[in-house]
């Protein structure tokens, strides 16, 4: 029984569910979810750490510095969520041993957020220079001081949609047409006005798993770094954002649950108000291009050129996607969640 069959007798005997809910099964169902089954990097999207080896080398100086600005504790877990095949963290590591040196290499404890068992297999041998170890969830991490990093890793968290109706507020689900297919609908019960709500908006997206997040890492003992880089508005509140990708073409979210990528546009401001009500210290969130640039993606590109000038015109090419406005430097943004009482992070 495929993944979709599943969705479709569970919606025939109790009815329509919550976009959330079908976002939850179609991406992380642990036997036949998208990223349980596939990682679909390189075919259905492309994250940063596979169009530039200069994202991840970044990431890996902002880690040494942080590590510094936290006072060089002698040992701290390095954690990455959905590391997908390692990319990121591989380049990030192999600068930040040598800009860190032996006594950053001793401290760092690299940890991978991955419930996967086929990504696990195939990260654990990408990054088996540095023994990783593999948690499923965050809450699972050993504790002390930690430094984490997530790239497009918020955009794929459930989110629950709301839209108004004859001026009424109802929640988006997931039923059954005439034809028996998935189709997009309206729950019968009225709401209250959700989040971010405002008179003129017609819809609006929630992503729940931002409370869970926060949680978790207010609850982490200091110090704590934890930087996400993702896509989304820097204070708008998402509408209708849910969209699906196969072999790198846009098509229906609810064509083929399981099979393939689906994501949403990050609420940045519904993150950074959640993380400071809870105690948390927040910077950002930056556009991209600006925090790599505070970081020396510049310095770093001309470096690379100069090494390799038979790929000269790749290279800078392939960074430039991270940095220009016009490409990936505006609509990714970076935010960064601290405990209290650190300096304000590099790259902010």
């Amino acid at each position: 029984m495929t993944l979709k069959d599943r969705i479709l007798r569970l919606i025939e005997t109790g009815g329509p569910i919550p976009v959330s809910t079908y976002m939850q099964l179609a991406l992380h169902d642990p036997a036949q979810g998208y990223y349980a089954t596939r990682s679909g990097l390189g075919t259905d999207f492309i994250t940063a750490p596979e169009v530039s080896q200069v994202f991840g080398e970044l990431i890996g100086l902002w880690v040494v510095h942080e590590w510094r600005a936290m006072g060089t504790p002698d040992e701290f877990q390095l954690v990455e969520i959905g590391p997908g095949r390692g990319t990121l963290m591989a380049d990030a590591l192999r600068l930040a041993y040598v800009a860190g040196g032996r006594e950053f290499a001793r401290a760092a404890r690299l940890t991978l957020v991955e419930p996967s068992p086929d990504l696990r297999t195939v990260q654990a041998d990408r990054l088996k220079d540095y023994a990783p170890d593999f948690a499923d969830t965050l809450a699972a991490v050993p504790a002390g001081p930690m430094i984490l990093v997530a790239n497009e890793y918020l955009d794929c968290l459930p989110v629950r949609q709301f839209r108004k109706a004859d001026g009424q507020w109802r929640e988006c689900v997931v039923g059954l047409d005439a034809a028996g297919e998935l189709a997009l609908g309206l729950a019968a019960d009225e709401q209250r006005p959700p989040e971010g709500a405002a008179e003129s908006v017609e819809a609006v997206e929630v992503q729940t798993g931002f409370d869970l997040l926060v949680a978790d890492l207010v609850t982490r003992p200091a110090p704590m770094r934890a930087l996400f880089v993702d896509y989304g508005p820097a204070d708008a509140t998402p509408g209708d954002s849910l969209r699906a990708f196969s072999q790198g073409e846009q098509i229906s979210p609810l064509s083929r649950p399981g099979e393939t990528d689906l994501t949403v546009d990050v609420d940045f401001g519904r993150l950074k108000r959640l993380a400071g009500k809870i105690g948390l210290e927040v910077a950002g969130p930056t556009p991209q291009g600006m925090f790599l640039m505070g970081l020396g993606a510049q310095a770093r590109l001309n470096q690379l050129v100069e090494a390799n000038p038979d790929h000269a015109e790749a290279i800078f090419n392939n960074a430039q996607r991270l940095i220009d406005p016009k490409d990936m430097g505006s609509r990714f943004k970076a935010i960064c969640l601290s405990s209290p009482g650190l300096p304000l992070p590099v790259g902010f």
